[in-house]
């Protein structure tokens, strides 16, 4: 069952990064996402209100947010520091580079989780997910061929930095979450309360004393749907990322590999609406990581 979690949760990040392409398009970085994440936070919130007026209600129908300790807090704190940060330099990525670029290279995340997976849970890989762990590996590489021919060096481009490091804090946010969900059995909603919640505190802390002095130089911020967008779809991602993170037959090496099989549709989709280079040639490497996401998907 926890496959199909993953496909649905690939399904609504698909969509989520053709939103977050448009929304830093001419934006400024920080208020799109303090915005994004409180959306998120708003839509969580009257469940939160009502599990203390209608608990048992809450409780029947699955919906109930208890109260948790200060340890929990904690947990879930680190969790929402490391997404932060990926999200700010996802995003910074996303405003310099092609989507075509970012999106891919953030599908080497399963590699980084599936590295830990073995060495933190002892998860053991099969001939085939090797094969798989290979094939994308050698794909990405093909990649930043692909990149010089549109000017972007991967040697010394900021950006590509950004999306490197973001890639490598999701897949340990991805490690982190097999530990929130398998041993301390946290509940789904409960851990995205408090997650966007401390989220939007970080953001709202980075817009204050970051973006607001500098407002000149990193640009305005303008209102647009796709903003919006994000946060639900971010919300319903999650949930269904989280749902399939509670089956104790899960690994979470092939879930994370699950949740980049957005990127046949974003690729192609995204290339399309923002009218980027050399989409063509971009399929060869991109059917590459199809096929090792696949390896990994039919391994299980």
């Amino acid at each position: 069952m926890w496959i199909y979690f993953g496909l649905t949760a690939a399904l609504f990040l698909s969509l989520n990064s053709i939103c977050r392409k448009r929304s830093v398009k001419g934006n400024a970085l920080f208020p799109v996402l303090l915005i994004s994440n409180g959306i998120s936070t708003l839509l969580i919130a009257p469940l939160f209100i009502a599990s203390f007026f209608y608990p048992e209600y809450l409780k029947e129908i699955g919906m109930y947010i208890p109260n948790i300790s200060i340890q929990d807090h904690f947990f879930i704190g680190i969790k929402s520091l490391i997404m932060t940060c990926s999200w700010v330099l996802t995003f910074y990525a996303l405003k310099h580079l092609p989507i075509t670029i970012v999106t891919p290279i953030r599908a080497a995340g399963p590699f980084f989780t599936f590295l830990g997976a073995i060495l933190i849970y002892r998860e053991n890989p099969s001939v085939l997910q090797w094969v798989g762990f290979f094939t994308i590996v050698i794909s990405m590489l093909a990649y930043s061929q692909i990149g010089k021919k549109e000017g972007i060096i991967f040697k010394s481009n900021k950006a590509i930095f950004a999306i490197i490091g973001a890639t490598f804090l999701g897949a340990s946010s991805g490690l982190y979450d097999k530990f929130l969900f398998q041993y301390q059995q946290y509940e789904v909603l409960t851990v995205q309360w408090w997650f966007f919640c401390y989220v939007t505190i970080f953001m709202s802390v980075l817009v204050y004393f970051v973006y607001l002095p500098k407002k000149e130089q990193m640009g305005k911020f303008t209102w647009h749907w796709s903003i919006g967008a994000i946060g639900v779809l971010m919300l319903l991602a999650d949930y269904f990322y989280f749902r399939g993170l509670q089956d104790p037959e899960v690994l979470i090496m092939l879930m994370s590999a699950l949740k980049r099989s957005q990127i046949l549709f974003t690729v192609l989709i995204g290339g399309l609406i923002f009218k980027e280079k050399n989409k063509r040639l971009k399929l060869i490497p991109l059917f590459g990581v199809i096929i090792g996401v696949l390896c990994l998907m039919y391994s299980a």
